[in-house]
């Protein structure tokens, strides 16, 4: 699996990440949980709040955007956008 985190600030990519596990006996919920902390720790931003918008998101689209208003902590940038890659 492969997932790639992005930080954007209006339209540009201010910092990007990928993340990378072979671990093909795990589960896919347990990997993406992994792998969204994992991104999360590399890019020094707090962990998001996984909505159920986020869920339908990537369910349909492969990706999903979290806005300022999903983190408990300020954060300087508008979205992080997490995808699978």
């Amino acid at each position: 699996m492969i997932l790639i985190g992005r930080i954007v600030k209006g339209t540009k990519t201010i910092r990007q990440s990928t993340f990378k596990e072979d671990d093909e006996g795990a589960d896919f919920a347990d990997l993406l949980e992994k792998g969204l902390i994992a991104l999360c720790r590399e890019l020094e931003i707090p962990v998001p709040l996984w909505l159920k918008k986020n869920t339908t998101e990537f369910a349909r689209y492969r990706r999903t955007f979290f806005t300022s208003d999903q983190f408990v902590e300020t954060v300087n940038f508008d979205k992080f956008e997490f995808k699978l890659g």
